[in-house]
């Protein structure tokens, strides 16, 4: 874990009401608490996670149930643990998959936190999944769009460096 953390621990974090590690799992359980619960629930999702045959089962019943206070955020960088999303498994075209399963699609710049808010806010006759396009590591040189960021953590230097690039890049 480190000083950045690794997964969401509901232990430790106030909002997040399931510690999710084990991807795929997350939008299920999201899902669930959309059907039953009087509150709009949000689940965030990456794209490598969209490889899980578990995700399209509940895209496939929240559609179906066009559970309206459901919200799911896809990370979508095009990275995941082995590669390239579309080398590893091709999600392409995703945002025609969401919709045929009755899901309302906003497409948007993830690093652009106006239209982020405005996405999230978004309601619709069944659940919304915002596709947030981004870049991992965006704006520090070393980590931007790189593989090796997936699972590592910097060290005390690197941390450093990063914090003062995004700093200049504010």
């Amino acid at each position: 874990g480190g000083i950045l953390g690794e997964h969401a621990d509901a232990t430790k974090v106030p909002g997040v009401e399931a510690s999710t590690g084990s991807l795929g799992h997350g939008l299920s359980i999201a899902s669930g608490m959309a059907m039953v619960g009087g509150f709009h629930t949000y689940a965030l999702l990456s794209d490598g996670e969209l490889d899980e045959g578990s995700i399209w089962e509940a895209v496939l019943f929240a559609g179906h149930r066009k559970l309206k206070n459901l919200t799911a955020i896809v990370d979508y960088n095009r990275i995941q643990s082995f590669g390239r999303v579309a080398e590893v498994l091709d999600l392409e075209p995703l945002a025609d998959k969401f919709a045929a399963c009755g899901w309302d699609v906003i497409a948007t710049d993830g690093h652009d936190h106006d239209a982020l808010e405005s996405a999230l806010r978004s309601r619709a006759l069944g659940p919304v999944v915002v596709l947030a396009n981004t870049i991992k590591g965006k704006g520090i040189s070393f980590m931007e769009d790189r593989l090796e960021w997936h699972y590592r953590s910097p060290d005390d230097g690197q941390l450093e460096a990063a914090l003062g690039e995004l700093g200049e890049n504010l």
